[in-house]
């Protein structure tokens, strides 16, 4: 599990056969769970001033992958004694977003991000929504998109400030929003399926 707050930005030193190789301050253990870019993965390999963990194929057929490049954003898995300053994440990855606008606005910069509709009933305005790993709150929805509200500490210390119109992101919808629907939508199936017998 972990709760959305970047612990460094990272930077790729190399990405092949699989392999993703980071260069980081954060040094974790063989083994360890630890998010990038939003996507729970295991460190394989550690170095003296990074690691490696390993990507399977599904997992770069449900990401981002061409943001694996550059800098990334890392956060370690939480320790039961941690706050929980951003919001509960598991690490997987929903889908894929696309950055449609980004707005300067004083004080704070408006982002919106399209995603595919059927992921929308999981994104309620004011709930909380991750973005490569960034907790977040949603500001407004609408069919197909969603807008946030980024502070300017937020946004000079993750990857937003380097994010292009266009730009493909992961996203991870609110965890208790699809256990609230899953739960309700098996309910009223199993609710359907009595009546049609009693009938």
């Amino acid at each position: 599990m972990f709760n959305g707050l970047i612990r460094e930005l990272a930077k790729v030193k190399n990405f092949s056969n699989n392999t993703l190789t980071l260069k980081s301050n954060y040094i974790p253990n063989i083994g360890d769970s630890i998010a990038v870019n939003g996507v729970c993965l295991t460190a394989t390999n550690i170095y003296n001033d990074g690691f490696s963990v390993e990507l399977s194929p599904e997992t770069q057929s449900k990401v981002a992958i061409e943001n694996y490049k550059n800098l990334v954003h890392i956060e370690p898995a939480m320790r039961l004694s941690d706050r929980i300053d951003g919001h509960l994440l598991q690490g997987h990855v929903d889908c894929i977003g696309e950055i449609l606008e980004i707005k300067n606005n004083q004080n704070s910069y408006d982002v919106i991000i399209k995603i595919p509709t059927e992921y929308m009933k999981f994104v309620i305005d004011k709930g909380s929504i991750a973005v490569d790993g960034v907790s977040l709150t949603v500001n407004d929805t609408w069919q197909d998109r969603f807008r946030l509200t980024i502070i300017p500490h937020t946004f000079e210390n993750t990857l937003f400030k380097y994010y292009k119109i266009h730009q493909r992101v992961n996203i991870e919808t609110d965890m208790f929003a699809r256990y609230v629907y899953n739960m309700f939508k098996h309910k009223s199936s199993t609710l359907n399926d009595e009546i049609g017998a009693w009938w």
